[in-house]
């Protein structure tokens, strides 16, 4: 698989966010967009709550409705691997008042399910992207491993004996442990739930002995004692966990999985309409309490325009590709 994020990211990821403001926030010119917003905007997060995509959800609502003058609703659409809700986003009416915020799980599983129930590209206008988010290999304490060198020696010494848990089949934690699996030469058992949280707290009672969640989920646990922390999968450690190796570092050269969050809105929106949303996402993320509150809880502010939120998918879906069929999985729908 591919080494490296795409550079578009990591350039987009370090810009100021106030040179996006400038573009981006210029009025609109026919009565349409001067209409828009006219009507709450409902933000589809397509699983249960305590995951990555509620918690950043619920983080930039408030201020994001501030903004736009407009209730944001948080709607959890949870089901399939987050692909109901999805759908339910591509299916609605194409007026800017229904968005989803997607991780990169939709450049994922079009390689992963024969049959999805939409296009990534054809189906959806990209809006914005709004964070990225370091994912970690964590097990419980009672696992006698006590790095990633030592975790994949265990895998390799009891075969069938170790499980771990994600949000469900096709999300990016389970991807991330597939290609944890194939670099290793192991091979863990996967167990799906519906969310974040029942998959933490499986793992937590020890009913699974490990998993790749986002930061934002397992760092609390692991603060408390709870969990202990193997490696992070970036190619760069966390500076929310800065003692916390990456793989790479620790055991795989080669490996690094990222984890991406955007926002979409079904395809046909009014460009005016994306380009006000964008605009909007923009300040919020821009917001010195904002982005004090998403570093804490272990996000990375990383805000990208429609045109390149369109260009980061269609890399990723390159990557994906690839890296799906060099490991040889397929999911049912």
């Amino acid at each position: 698989m591919q080494r490296s994020f795409p550079a578009l990211f990591r350039r987009a990821a370090l810009a100021p966010l106030a040179a996006a403001l400038l573009v981006l926030a210029a009025p609109a010119a026919d009565a349409q967009a001067q209409r828009f917003p006219d009507k709450p905007v409902r933000l589809i997060v397509p699983f249960p709550p305590g995951g990555g995509n509620d918690i950043l959800a619920r983080a930039l609502a408030p201020k994001l409705a501030e903004f736009l003058g407009q209730p944001v609703v948080i709607d959890n659409r949870a089901g399939a691997g987050g692909n109901i809700g999805t759908e339910a986003a591509a299916k609605a009416p194409p007026d800017g008042s229904t968005i989803v915020i997607a991780s990169n799980q939709v450049t994922i599983n079009p390689w992963l399910i024969p049959k999805l129930p939409f296009d990534i590209e054809k189906d959806f206008a990209p809006v914005a992207l709004v964070a990225s988010v370091p994912m970690l290999l964590a097990v419980h304490p009672s696992v006698p491993a006590q790095n990633v060198r030592e975790f994949i020696a265990l895998a390799k010494t009891s075969p069938g004996k170790l499980n771990h848990s994600t949000p469900g089949n096709g999300t990016p934690q389970h991807i991330a442990f597939e290609v944890f699996n194939h670099a290793a030469g192991v091979k863990i058992t996967h167990v799906p739930y519906k969310g974040t949280g029942p998959a933490i707290a499986d793992l937590l009672g020890a009913q699974v002995q490990a998993a790749i969640g986002t930061m934002a989920s397992l760092e609390p646990h692991v603060k408390a004692g709870k969990l202990r922390p193997l490696g992070v999968t970036t190619p760069k450690r966390s500076a929310a966990m800065p003692e916390v190796p990456t793989i790479a570092e620790a055991a795989l050269p080669e490996f690094e999985v990222p984890l991406w969050y955007s926002i979409l809105a079904p395809a046909g929106t009014p460009r005016e309409a994306v380009a006000r949303l964008s605009a909007d996402i923009a300040r919020v993320l821009a917001a010195p309490d904002i982005r004090e509150r998403l570093t804490a809880q272990g996000f990375e502010v990383s805000y990208l325009n429609p045109a390149q939120m369109g260009e980061l998918i269609r890399r990723d879906l390159q990557r994906w590709q690839k890296s799906i069929r060099d490991i040889g999985l397929k999911l049912e729908p």
